[in-house]
């Protein structure tokens, strides 16, 4: 068979795809790109048995056919390429020529019969996102991810969407809660859990200023997003994601709004005191219209002091920095409302209208 496109298309396309292909695995293939063309439709997979990405380009040609190639290798001979427009034709031994205007290589491939099927998931129950929400409530939620193995379902994002059409993205690691909240036009109710990783390459595709939806549909094993001429097919978490309902303190006795540059410079401060050898908690004391924060490690002590809006009792906290600072980070706000119970109770953190997402922070024992 016989295909010419863009170069700038394929190798967008193979950057992509890659993301989903085995680093090493016993399945030769799957170390590789299936190259599936249909007429003018060059359609490049990527999968590792978890995860997989087809990427659907254009292509100038009259023949069908498919083959598998290294990704590696056929990633580095596309981007050297000099010529605008690649030509590539394989003969019955699967030798691929790939040429321009004056370089030529040619490489073998394998058999595509080789190359496991992606997974078929009907989209019945299908429901749609816009691209630029679904990438912010990725984006906002990651930090919470728990990063332990030996509880899976933990390690990815609770998608729990009520008959109301409220769609909840929840991540949490025992330590902290992100939970992100839009309402989208469904009356079906949902609940599954999408690995960290899958988020993670589909935040990469998404475009932060588009409004066109991201389709999504899952069959309770696999999920699958489509994002134009891009997919994503994932394999979904199993077990019982705990309920995080449970866990959102509902009532404060101390109220407090803070400019969140301030208080991310703060704490940014802070954290040049902090590193594996010496940790400690940072000590915040809310009271009189201000935050006092310290901190005291075997690198040295910082007391810094910045001016909030408070309501309510004064309250001394310790959390971890990074944990704070990571909230912080992914509120996208210029101003938060921190809502605190106590010494001893978890911090809630919310916009300051509204409660478009919730962060929970577990808070630290302060020994100074």
């Amino acid at each position: 068979m016989k295909f010419s496109c863009k170069k700038e298309d394929i190798c967008a396309a193979i950057g992509n795809v890659s993301k989903a292909v085995s680093v090493k695995s016993t399945i030769t293939a799957l170390e590789g790109i299936r190259i599936k063309l249909s007429y003018t439709v060059l359609e490049l997979t990527g999968y590792d048995l978890e995860l997989g990405i087809r990427s659907t380009i254009e292509a100038v040609s009259e023949d069908c056919g498919e083959f598998v190639v290294n990704a590696r290798l056929f990633s580095e001979i596309t981007r050297k390429m000099s010529d605008e427009i690649l030509t590539f034709e394989t003969d019955e031994m699967l030798n691929i020529r790939i040429t321009g205007a004056v370089t030529e290589y040619c490489i073998s491939a394998m058999s595509a019969e080789e190359y496991p099927d992606l997974p078929e998931v009907s989209d019945e129950h299908r429901f749609l996102v816009p691209q630029d929400q679904l990438k912010s409530m990725i984006n906002q939620t990651a930090h919470a991810v728990s990063l332990n193995e030996n509880k899976p379902v933990m390690t990815g994002a609770l998608f729990d969407i009520t008959e109301d059409g409220n769609f909840n993205m929840v991540t949490s690691d025992g330590y902290r809660l992100a939970l992100r909240t839009e309402h989208i036009d469904t009356a079906e109710v949902h609940r599954f859990v999408v690995p960290a990783r899958t988020l993670s390459e589909v935040s990469r595709l998404l475009k932060e200023d588009a409004k066109a939806p991201c389709g999504i549909y899952n069959n309770f094993k696999h999920i699958v997003f489509e994002l134009g001429e891009i997919t994503v097919f994932s394999r979904l978490l199993e077990g019982d994601f705990h309920n995080y309902r449970a866990s959102i303190p509902p009532d404060k006795r101390t109220e407090v709004i803070v400019r969140t540059r301030e208080l991310v410079n703060c704490l940014e401060r802070c954290a040049l005191l902090i590193n594996e050898k010496n940790k400690a908690p940072v000590r915040c004391v809310f009271e009189n219209g201000t935050v006092k924060v310290s901190c005291k490690t075997g690198i040295g002590s910082i007391s810094d002091t910045i001016p909030v809006d408070l309501s309510g009792d004064a309250v001394t906290i310790g959390f971890n920095n990074k944990f704070m600072l990571d909230a912080l980070r992914a509120s996208e706000c210029d101003k938060l409302r921190i809502h605190l119970s106590g010494g001893n109770r978890v911090v809630k953190i919310i916009p300051p209208e509204g409660d478009s997402f919730v962060f929970l922070v577990m808070p630290v024992d302060l020994k100074y």
